[in-house]
């Protein structure tokens, strides 16, 4: 089986682009069992409440949700499982730098395949107020109501 070329995306986390200030992104490859990837290429995966700690130098992300592969006898995982992050450790002393006595966090914004492995784009977040919140639902409906003028503009024209 040849391995693809191209970067396909298989999970985002659109709730974390809401809730933080996302900067300083990082690629970091994922530590999967063959049942989890094979879940993961179906889109039976979620991000939502994931997070990325360091501990004894390692990165792991915790609470992201795999689902059991279907056709997984036992070599099914538990679908909650904290799974190891591969990063360098030049990547590592960055983020365990960054990360003291600040109000920030790292979260993973996406799962994607290249070249046939899973790899994580992860961030470090700093928490939104209620105010940076309501600006971006503004703005987004701001859009919304820009592109339906636009739209009706050139119907009108026709």
């Amino acid at each position: 089986m040849s391995k693809k070329s191209g970067k396909e995306v298989l999970l985002e986390n659109r709730k974390a682009r809401f809730l933080y200030f996302l900067s300083d992104f990082l690629v970091a490859g994922m530590v999967l069992t063959g049942t989890e990837i094979k879940s993961l290429r179906q889109g039976n995966a979620s991000l939502s409440d994931s997070y990325v700690y360091l501990k004894n130098g390692e990165a792991f992300v915790a609470n992201m949700h795999i689902s059991p592969y279907k056709d997984g006898t036992i070599y099914n995982v538990d679908p909650l499982r904290d799974r190891k992050l591969l990063l360098t450790k030049q990547e590592l002393r960055h983020l365990e730098r960054d990360l003291q006595g600040t109000g920030l966090t790292v979260v993973p914004t996406k799962v994607f395949l290249d070249r046939g492995y899973a790899k994580m784009e992860i961030a470090l977040a700093k928490g939104k107020k209620a105010h940076d919140k309501r600006d971006a639902i503004k703005e987004r409906e701001e859009k919304v109501r820009m592109g339906k003028a636009l739209r009706d503009g050139r119907k009108a024209d026709e």
